[in-house]
């Protein structure tokens, strides 16, 4: 028997995906959740007109070096999003990897606790410093 998670929502995927027989594509219950956090981590405040104040504004540090104390504030962005934006969701912990910071690329992985249904969950979000560094010439 399949337990009825509905009340975690549902919305539009992300990106919005569109077909001529089912109209947009919805994802719903953790999936929903999982996309959402994309969201709020990729969005920089001031991107949404009608809510300014939303998004983690983790890019304002792409051009800083990868230091601790870079590291530091990204996970405090990181933490302050969700718990403002996401509310379905309690932080567990906030890692970084630093193993691929010579290629310009934080790996944070997001442990975090869905509180309706007490089921925990993880992400990695990638985040990538000095964007062009692939650039040949």
């Amino acid at each position: 028997m399949e337990a009825d998670i509905s009340f975690l929502g549902t919305g539009w995927s992300f990106p919005p995906e569109f077909s001529i027989r089912a109209g947009v594509r919805m994802v719903s219950a953790e999936e929903d959740i999982r996309q959402s956090l994309h969201i709020v981590l990729g969005t920089a405040a001031g991107e949404r007109v009608m809510r300014p104040a939303f998004g983690a504004g983790l890019k304002q540090q792409v051009y800083e070096s990868i230091n601790e104390t870079t590291v530091t504030i990204l996970k405090d962005a990181i933490g302050r999003a969700i718990l403002f934006f996401e509310p379905r969701v309690v932080v567990e912990a906030i890692s970084a990897d630093t193993t691929l910071a010579p290629e310009g690329r934080l790996n944070f992985s997001i442990d975090y606790t869905i509180i309706s249904t007490n089921t925990r969950h993880n992400i990695v979000y990638p985040f990538y410093c000095l964007e062009g560094s692939d650039v040949q010439l």
